[in-house]
């Protein structure tokens, strides 16, 4: 079974510009499987996750490419970077495009890799896991995200919107296709959720609908897999326990500013080591630092980043929350919210190929601005909030950013709200469904 993905109309594109294309992303968000499906007859496919062929790779990279001739995919390159300089000598002779496709799981120690040999030869592009767009067969609504009412008004088709229940629902159950592709003979959305999801809304909207493997299950072997693999390639840690415990440190404070001597404290740990241990989170694709936005001119603004878990399911998972339903009525259901709402954000820029211009406003003051969009020197604000009758005062320190240098265009809550409503001039209330 194959859920379309939005990055297949951008890669169609790059494809036909570049000798080399290079999808990174984390481990089990459909990489492979999108290559695979858009691979034409005639190119072959090697994964280098095999030892023998990454040996092979790595030792005899000539005998490598002699074997397995382009058009091809490599899947994780990452584990033969030997391999790189063979293949820019190979385009150099023949810059036919689409040669080479390759895929990439651990993306600092190979950016690195790519950036000496490959630069103006390859085009890369991020993927993270299945946006809620794409869950819901509609990619072609995950247009990089803009609070402007026409942008807006586009997006309002009642199939897209969530119900509370449906968004925490696609909250704990996470991003990876594995937790939602049909099992075999059902066919999309007729699978047995497993979490007990009843019918239709009532008002023309179907409830997505997840098949039933079963959330502890995925989680913990996907965990124990990243501790063996990725973590021993990325980084020297002796003691996987104390990692583990880091790792749960950082998914219990997502959507917060990043304290690296708290999150040591908790792992047991010294700060040199939590700030390694935090790059090889980085590296793998399990965080995201979102960056405030601060000029030199203003001095009285925050430079600490947000910490972001890239996938909402992983976070549940290691903060412990056993369903849908706890997670909403604990502690962490406003924060794993906003999570979510950011992550899909982002996701509409990567999944279109292009840079994700994201940032947030914090002041010494605490004025605070969850989201930042900066477009064509415009910055459109916004809140995240867990509620379903947003105010005007939700966005008070909307003013503050009077004093940057950009000016201010639309800006919303994301919330809640049934439909898209004005809350004052440029200020919408934003369902969470249209993000």
């Amino acid at each position: 079974m194959y859920i379309t993905r939005t990055l297949e109309k951008f890669l169609g594109k790059a494809t036909g510009q570049f000798p080399v294309m290079l999808v990174i992303g984390p481990r089990q968000v459909g990489k492979t499987t999108l290559l695979q499906h858009l691979s034409k007859k005639g190119r072959s496919y090697v994964t280098l996750d095999d030892p023998t062929l990454a040996t092979l790779a790595k030792e005899e990279p000539v005998l490598f490419l002699q074997r397995f001739k382009p058009p091809i995919l490599i899947d994780e390159i990452q584990y033969a970077p030997e391999l790189l300089p063979y293949i820019k000598i190979h385009v150099d002779r023949d810059r036919r495009p689409g040669s080479f496709w390759l895929t990439g799981s651990q993306q600092f120690q190979l950016m690195q890799g790519v950036s000496e040999s490959l630069a103006g030869r390859v085009g890369i592009v991020n993927l993270l896991g299945l946006s809620t767009k794409e869950l819901q067969a509609q990619p072609k609504f995950a247009t990089p995200f803009l609070p402007t009412r026409t942008q807006l008004q586009k997006r309002l088709n009642p199939s897209l919107l969530l119900s509370l229940q449906d968004a925490y629902r696609i909250i704990w159950r996470g991003s990876y296709p594995a937790m939602w592709l049909p099992e075999p003979g059902a066919g999309w959305g007729d699978g047995d959720s497993g979490d007990g999801e009843g019918g239709g809304y009532g008002d023309g909207r179907k409830p997505i609908k997840s098949n039933g493997m079963d959330h502890n299950l995925f989680y913990s072997s996907y965990v124990q897999t990243y501790l063996q693999r990725d973590v021993r390639n990325l980084a020297n840690v002796g003691d996987e326990g104390s990692f583990l415990k880091f790792l749960r440190a950082a998914a219990a404070r997502t959507g917060q500013l990043l304290n690296m001597s708290d999150m040591a404290r908790d792992a047991a740990i010294s700060v040199p080591t939590a700030k390694r241990w935090l790059s090889v989170l980085e590296a793998s694709g399990i965080v995201y630092l979102l960056e405030p936005y601060h000029t030199n001119t203003t001095k009285r603004l925050i430079k600490a980043p947000k910490l972001y878990f890239l996938d909402t399911g992983l976070c549940a998972y290691l903060t412990e929350w056993s369903s849908p339903e706890t997670l909403e009525a604990g502690a962490m259901s406003g924060a794993i919210l906003e999570t979510f709402v950011f992550i899909e954000i982002l996701k509409s820029y990567w999944h279109n190929g292009q840079r994700a211009p994201l940032y947030y406003y914090r002041d010494k003051d605490k004025k605070e601005v969850d989201l930042l969009i900066l477009r064509d020197q415009t910055f459109y604000p916004l809140e995240f909030k867990k509620t379903a009758s947003p105010t005007k005062d939700d966005t008070r320190h909307f003013k503050v950013l009077e004093q940057l240098p950009n000016p201010i265009g639309e800006g919303g809550v994301i919330c809640f709200a049934e439909t898209l409503l004005p809350l004052a001039k440029n200020i919408s209330a934003i369902p969470v469904g249209l993000v």
